[in-house]
């Protein structure tokens, strides 16, 4: 029954529109749209005070969805008093777990005119063109109405520009016409980077069914605290608090380490074992499921690997047609082992860098000399190497810091930044020598050994007891076991 309501009220934007009559004009010129008195109409309308004249005008809002996206609301006002006029869109849903970003190669003319949804907590970025748009209301749009906008808010104060600034003027009018040469596609412009971040996961950029990979991209991430503060989610004083159990966790961590690194040295080391994959089974499974963007069937396939002396995994991959969306993560299969395990690797030279590894969702990753710390959950479950991990890293944590929070950045935060991706490049180009710790509390995580069946002078495995609070945290306490 409610998923019925849900039908009815949020029906596709192309049916919403044969549904609304031709709007009658009166001799005044007011355009009615039937609204006011018209029960069931699509479009509802709102008496709401004008924040410019302080007058009553008019809000509507139209309920619809968004073909292989969502449900959202579009809402526009207009002032009969002062003439103000606003439009802008909301999502219908709430907030996802995970912020979305998007990547559009813009290659010819067509590519200008794909739908975007960018939502309040939504910015764009034209690389190319160094252009940035901030969050701000939402819109929908093209990629040439976002371009057009900015260049309208630009033009607007030119003449007041040019009698106080006439070389202010100048650049600002080279720059426009430099945008519009894009939009033009003129010879040596094309292709333009079009990026949309929004950290809240409610925004789009079209894609077209069977286009080329390179065109169009979709990505999601783990929203960072401060992500969680500017879309409402936590609070400021939460955030802070929540610093602070950060410090307090890194210091006892610390003190921990020092005392395992007195331990690891006295223990046992366990040997790595081969490592080339073979097939446990030759066969690809594949199964029907929901698209988690658009909800539209879509097929994932799956496949178990066997890694020999390690354990058994699972390749997962889903492809939606409708959409666009796209993911591939590694299931680790088999028993729960009784123990967690800590695998350290020093990487002394650039070929270590070509070693396979897998790192699963309960596994954490350190590199001290790196000062990088990837949590618990962070990239989901990966089997790929060494060096493909440390450029997602790289290339994730760039985009982030350098697009949501370069605005508000001090110089001094902003120079930390710079000299830890230094540091970070020069070890995914095997420059400098650094030591890989990964803490595994399911033991589901695993370094080639490149030694094997002798063991890697390079590589400690040691196997430790979960905590009380690992057990709880993994839902192992709850377990019954016959």
């Amino acid at each position: 029954m409610v998923e019925e309501n849900k039908e009815s009220l949020f029906k596709p934007v192309g049916e919403t529109a044969e549904e609304l009559q031709e709007p009658a004009q009166t001799q005044d010129g007011v355009v009615l749209t039937g609204a006011a008195d018209a029960m069931g109409h699509p479009v509802q309308e709102i008496e709401s005070l004008c924040m410019n004249c302080h007058e009553n005008g008019t809000t509507r809002l139209l309920l619809t969805s968004i073909p292989y996206f969502r449900e959202v609301v579009i809402m526009s006002f207009e002032c009969e008093h002062c003439g103000l006029k606003n439009s802008e869109i909301q999502p219908a849903s709430s907030i996802q777990e995970k912020g979305s970003k998007y990547i559009l190669k813009i290659e010819d003319k067509e590519d200008f005119n794909r739908q975007v949804v960018k939502a309040e907590t939504a910015s764009c970025k034209f690389v190319e063109l160094d252009i940035e748009i901030p969050p701000k209301r939402g819109v929908l749009t093209t990629v040439e109405g976002l371009l057009e906008e900015m260049i309208d808010d630009l033009e607007s104060d030119q003449e007041q520009r040019k009698q106080i600034d006439e070389n202010l003027y100048n650049q600002i009018k080279d720059f426009i016409e430099k945008v519009k040469s894009y939009i033009d596609c003129k010879e040596g412009t094309l292709p333009l980077t079009f990026a949309l971040d929004d950290p809240a996961g409610n925004s789009w950029i079209e894609y077209k069914p069977g286009e080329a990979q390179h065109k169009w991209s979709h990505s999601e991430y783990i929203r960072t605290d401060q992500q969680n503060v500017d879309i409402g989610i936590i609070t400021r004083d939460q955030l802070e608090d929540r610093r602070k159990e950060q410090v307090a966790a890194l210091a006892n961590r610390e003190r921990n380490k020092s005392q395992a690194s007195t331990v690891l040295k006295s223990s046992e080391a366990f040997l790595s074992d081969a490592t080339d994959i073979e097939n446990f089974n030759n066969e690809v499974q594949t199964f029907t499921a929901s698209c988690p963007s658009c909800m539209q069937s879509c097929d994932t396939h799956m496949k178990p690997v066997n890694i020999p002396h390690f354990k058994e995994v699972i390749i997962m991959s889903t492809v939606c047609e409708h959409c666009g969306y796209k993911s591939n993560e590694v299931k680790t299969g088999g028993a729960i082992p009784a123990q967690g395990r800590k695998i350290t690797l020093l990487c002394d030279d650039p070929s270590d860098l070509s070693r396979d590894i897998l790192k699963s969702e309960t596994c954490s990753l350190v590199v001290p000399e790196l000062h990088l710390d990837i949590q618990q959950g962070t990239l989901g479950g990966r089997f790929t190497t060494l060096e493909g991990l440390l450029r997602q890293v790289y290339e994730e944590l760039e985009s982030r810091v350098f697009t949501q929070t370069s605005d508000s950045m001090d110089e001094e935060t902003k120079q930390r930044w710079v000299t830890f991706f230094a540091k970070l490049k020069d070890a995914t180009d095997g420059k400098v020598k650094f030591t890989v710790i990964m803490e595994d509390p399911l033991a589901g995580s695993y370094i080639q050994n490149v030694y094997a069946p002798d063991p890697d002078p390079n590589m400690t495995i040691e196997d430790y007891d979960r905590t009380e609070e690992e057990n709880e945290d993994l839902g192992l306490k709850d377990m019954e076991v016959n």
